[in-house]
């Protein structure tokens, strides 16, 4: 859902204006829908597919990065490398990642639990409670880019790297994609790669 409020509805209008006899039912749902039962032409799904027998097409990744407010790096100190992570409450997102990581740099790779008190299954419930000072967090840039491009979160640990996360296009097993389904996965592709300045990635 965050996803879609962020980085799609925004820019649907000029879609809209390139396609005027197309119509758009936008469903913003965390969990993953039955396509052909809702009748879907197309899904965007962030992470690990867990249907291999989707028809799906990789059309952009993003960085994953530790970050937290201004605020609460104040109180606490900011971590310099994985092992810091283990001083700090951590906001934990069930469905992006959970709490076992593998940081790398260079050679050097190292895995980390982080723990916290919070623990939430919905992207907006782990951007609240960031935003409300109540911790760091493992997100996504995309999950908080207006925040990180005005300064009120901030990403530490910026020679460490985690593993990206990917976004699908997944299209009904079965039948072919339609044209408008097509159309609608190259738009959001291109408005990504416009976005980010770098193949394949936002």
């Amino acid at each position: 859902m965050t996803f879609g409020r962020l980085h799609i509805v925004p820019h649907l209008e000029p879609f809209l204006a390139q396609n005027p006899q197309l119509n758009i039912d936008l469903m913003l749902d965390d969990r993953n829908v039955n396509l052909v039962e809702e009748g879907v032409d197309v899904a965007l799904r962030l992470g690990t597919l867990s249907d291999s027998g989707l028809t799906a097409r990789k059309i952009a990744e993003c960085r994953r990065v530790v970050l937290g407010t201004p605020a609460y790096f104040e109180k606490h100190a900011e971590p310099a490398c994985p092992a810091d992570l283990g001083r700090h409450q951590a906001i934990v997102y069930s469905l992006g990642g959970g709490s076992h990581w593998q940081f790398k740099k260079n050679n050097d790779e190292q895995p980390v639990t982080i723990s916290g008190r919070i623990r939430v299954n919905a992207a907006e419930g782990l951007r609240a409670a960031v935003l409300a000072h109540q911790g760091l967090t493992i997100a996504s840039q995309w999950m908080f880019a207006p925040e990180l491009a005005n300064g009120s979160v901030r990403e530490v640990m910026r020679d460490w790297r985690l593993p990206d996360q990917d976004l699908w296009a997944v299209f009904p097993t079965g039948r072919m994609a339609s044209a408008k389904a097509r159309a609608f996965v190259e738009y959001i592709q291109g408005l990504l790669l416009r976005e980010s300045g770098k193949k394949s990635r936002f």
